[in-house]
Parts: C-alpha cells; sequence; structure tokens
C-alpha cells in the first residue's frame, strides 16, 4: 500500500497566495448523496464537504480546449494537461455549521520537473487550509500532475492486481449520468469526463475517465456505510491510473496496520489497482 507520510504541515506565516470564500451549503452536499446512491454526506459533518466548495468561476469563453480554464503561467504550453494525484487530508476540527462563512487559504509548496515512461512531467505540491468561524478546521495537501500534450498513456502501463483481500467492497457502474453529475458538483469541466469523443481521440484514453475524487469519495462512503458513527481524523490517496467508464469498478477496505486505520482502494473492472488509500479514525494518532 502507500509508503508512511507525515502530518500535513501549517502554512508558514506570511505565505499565502490564494484566499477564496464561500458559504458551507448542506443542499449541494445532499445533492451529492443523489448523485452517489446514499445517504451519508447530506448532513454536512464528514470529508469531503471541503470538496464542493469554492469552486472555480471561469466563464465558458475563458475555457480550453480541454475544459480547464486557460492558463497564463510559464508552464501552460510546455505541459498543457493535468490530473489531480493525490491528497493528504488532516481533520483539525468539526466541520462549520451550514451557513457559516467559510474560508479556504492556498499556497504552493513545491515543484518538481521529472522525466516519466509517459513523457515529461511536472510535479506540483499545493497546501488548502480551510477555515470557519472557530479558526482552522481542515488541511490538505493536493498533489498536482502536469504533462506535455506529446505524452501518452498506454492501456498497459501502470497495471498493478490489487495485493489484498477486500473486507468490504462495492461495486459501483460508472454511468455517464454518475460522471456527469459529480462534473456538475465540482463545476470540473474536464472534457475526459463526460465527452467520449474527445477522450478517446485527443487524450488517447479508451473511455471517459472516473474523476480521482470521486474514486475517493467513494472509499469515504464505504467508510461511512461500514462503520456509521466513525469520524475520520486523517486521509491520504493517491491514483496509480485512470479508472475508465468500460464497465463496472469496485471501491474496497481492509483493516490496516493498527487499530483505527483502514486500507482502501479501487479497482478497475479487469482487477487493476486505480487508487490507493489510508485512513485513521478519529481517537487515533493522526501521523500514517
Amino acid at each position: 500500500m502507500l509508503s508512511p507520510t507525515r502530518t500535513v504541515r501549517p502554512s508558514p506565516s506570511g505565505a499565502v497566495q490564494d484566499v477564496k470564500r464561500d458559504i458551507l451549503s448542506i443542499e449541494v452536499l445532499k445533492r451529492l448523496d443523489a448523485a452517489l446512491d446514499t445517504s451519508v454526506f447530506g448532513d454536512g459533518t464528514r470529508l469531503p464537504w471541503h470538496w464542493l466548495h469554492f469552486l472555480p468561476d471561469a466563464p465558458t469563453g475563458s475555457l480550453a480546449k480541454d475544459g480547464h480554464p486557460v492558463r497564463n503561467d510559464d508552464l501552460a504550453e510546455e505541459f498543457p494537461r493535468r490530473m489531480w494525484a493525490g491528497s493528504r487530508i488532516q481533520v483539525i476540527g468539526p466541520a462549520p455549521p451550514p451557513g457559516e462563512n467559510i474560508t479556504r487559504r492556498t499556497l504552493t509548496l513545491s515543484t518538481e520537473r521529472k522525466q516519466g515512461s509517459s513523457g515529461r512531467l511536472l510535479f506540483m505540491t499545493v497546501l488548502h487550509e480551510f477555515l470557519g468561524a472557530s479558526g482552522v478546521v481542515l488541511r490538505e495537501e493536493q498533489d498536482i500532475v502536469y504533462r506535455a500534450a506529446s505524452a501518452e498513456l498506454t492501456r498497459e502501463s501502470g497495471r498493478r492486481p490489487a495485493d489484498k483481500r477486500a473486507e468490504w467492497a462495492r461495486d459501483v457502474d460508472p454511468s455517464p449520468a454518475l460522471l456527469f453529475r459529480f462534473s456538475a458538483l465540482t463545476f470540473n469541466t474536464h472534457r475526459i469526463h463526460y465527452d467520449r469523443d474527445y477522450a478517446q481521440r485527443e487524450e488517447g484514453y479508451p473511455g471517459l475517465v472516473v474523476h480521482g475524487p470521486l474514486q475517493a469519495t467513494l472509499m469515504l462512503d464505504l467508510v461511512h456505510r461500514v462503520f456509521p458513527s466513525a469520524r475520520i481524523s486523517a486521509f491520504e490517496f493517491r491514483a496509480l491510473r485512470p479508472v475508465f467508464d468500460n464497465g463496472v469498478f469496485r471501491v474496497c477496505a481492509s483493516p490496516g496496520p493498527g487499530p483505527g486505520r483502514l486500507d482502501l482502494w479501487t479497482q478497475d473492472s479487469s482487477g487493476y489497482l486505480g487508487m490507493q488509500a489510508k485512513l485513521v479514525l478519529a481517537g487515533e494518532k493522526e501521523e500514517f
């Protein structure tokens, strides 16, 4: 599974690069329940409440060919394609109540160029801090991977079978309706999630791509179904390879190495890993 990692670090004083404000909405979280055929997120207290807030607001006319907002940074031409590769989330306090003003502070922690099997890559890690009236309630480090337009992902790349037996599992049909609804809930206009012709012709995928955050959300949903009263103190996930809409995929969980710990993963219709995750329940030590 994932290698050990650190507690999510607080932001250095004076280093914040972006601040967004929102109001915590219970209605959007109820719609997440509807999209996932579940009933665990609608009370607003459970992760990932923060992913459905602070959404992008770029006008349609400013979107690039891939559906993302046009970038004006120095690396946009060299690395036009991007993906959310993983996150480390630390829960500091309870989620703010519905209707409360909430704030997200963001800064870039690091950037690193690498040469991967699919071509040139740029790895960027950003830190988000989420605040309510009581102060910081959540920290999340996100890993974003940018790649060159010429980089191609083959069907064989990164294939790894699941190496654990699932104690709990749920099969999910990545229907066009589910992918569309999650894109709409998160205001994600990346065309690989809803435009099959673009995904196949322009980015070389065999089908529509199941959102990484959707897979992570479904893992959290599984935990809450199995442990209805549980609270989460830390959650980490990493994308290994894309999962496509060419068959039912499976969301899995098993006990982790120690009390209050769970290992989670997704596997595609062929049994290959799509994403791995680790989770710590509240009351246990937060470091993985």
